[in-house]
């Protein structure tokens, strides 16, 4: 019995409103920090978030973000329980989407990273947990979270299919991949800057440092 594409676009429907939720702009707001798109880099996830000195509002962001993502495809797992792995997948990459292009901010998101990493961490936990030591080791090595981001996303996809037990034409290894890269295409202002020695350093144990 194989699922139907009805059934498959409503979860990714779901999957992408969850993911248009911009929880960094609505939190900024609510703590008296005004619009985060005109603050820093004008992004609404945490990274952002953590410029305006609030480091708590940014931890939160980063973790409703991310468990929106994680929520997304445990919908998928809850309601599909035929061809779990395609609905995972499917649903991995619209709420991905829908972080990146939410359509109440007129499809201008944020980068997708936490909302990516809660997705994995679901798809399968032990790639979830990986990437997130990549990241945060990365990040605080170079006081750069944009490289940790990229260094987490390039490793996803290729430890999804042994550490998933999953071949790599699979739903969760090729979904992996397509987040993977649409989060790398979303910082691709990031790469330039890398490249150039311009991207701005974020310090994690003291004052945010400006995005310039």
């Amino acid at each position: 019995m194989s699922m139907s594409q009805p059934h498959l676009a409503v979860i990714a429907l779901i999957a992408y409103f969850l993911g248009s939720i911009p929880f960094g702009l609505i939190l900024t707001a609510l703590c008296g920090g005004g619009d985060i798109r005109k603050v820093g880099s004008g992004n609404i996830g945490a990274t952002n978030v953590l410029r305006t000195g609030r480091k708590g509002v940014a931890a939160a962001t980063l973790l409703l973000d991310a468990l929106k993502g994680a929520l997304a495809v445990l919908i998928a797992v809850r309601f599909c329980p035929v061809q779990t792995h395609l609905a995972m997948g499917v649903a991995a990459i619209a709420v991905v989407v829908g972080h990146c292009f939410p359509v109440w901010l007129g499809f201008r998101g944020g980068k997708g990273v936490a909302t990516g990493l809660g997705t994995i961490w679901v798809l399968c936990w032990p790639v979830g947990l990986a990437c997130c030591i990549i990241w945060l080791a990365v990040a605080r090595l170079s006081h750069i979270s944009s490289a940790g981001a990229l260094a987490a996303f390039v490793a996803a996809p290729i430890l999804m299919a042994p550490l998933s037990e999953q071949p790599f034409h699979s739903p969760l290894p090729i979904a992996t991949l397509l987040l993977s890269l649409l989060i790398w295409v979303r910082h691709y202002s990031n790469i330039a800057r890398l490249l150039a020695g311009r991207e701005p350093s974020v310090n994690i144990d003291g004052p945010p440092q400006r995005h310039q």
